[in-house]
């Protein structure tokens, strides 16, 4: 792997090895911030997708969520039965429905948000304000990763 990195491999895989470990231990931290507790985090997951992306089909859902079409069709039946979101005729292809994210789903997920944004600022008060300042640098790249 050296031609991926920058500078030394050593220290560039003990710094890969700290940050997969601290995005997991982090992660299922902020799993438990829930505030609907029904909700799986797989619907959760297709929730947020929906709200970042727009409505979608849920072959699209699918490979956005990186499951199978058949779970899909099932995580969107449950989310349609939970009034979360709406299935619609798709404009151009009739055999097709779009799936779309309804008011309550939306209030559920700022709400959320909101919840985990409270809790992990208040783990971040205990940062000293070089703490602060690397976490401010590394948020836009740890963004660009989520993303690749």
């Amino acid at each position: 792997m050296p031609d991926l990195y920058h500078g030394d491999e050593n220290e560039n895989d003990a710094a890969v090895n700290a940050l997969r470990s601290a995005v997991m231990r982090l992660g299922r931290r902020l799993k438990h911030q829930r505030v609907d507790e029904s909700l799986s985090p797989t619907e959760m997951s297709v929730l947020g997708t929906l709200a970042r992306c727009g409505s979608a089909t849920p072959g699209e859902l699918a490979r956005k969520e990186h499951v199978q079409p058949p779970s899909m069709t099932r995580i969107v039946a449950l989310l349609e039965a939970k009034g979360l979101v709406r299935l619609e005729p798709h404009p151009d292809d009739r055999r097709q429905k779009v799936v779309s994210q309804t008011e309550q789903a939306e209030a559920m997920l700022e709400e959320s948000r909101r919840k985990r944004n409270v809790w992990l600022a208040s783990l971040a008060e205990g940062l000293d304000e070089d703490e602060w300042a690397k976490l401010r640098a590394a948020a836009p790249v740890l963004e660009k990763l989520a993303h690749l």
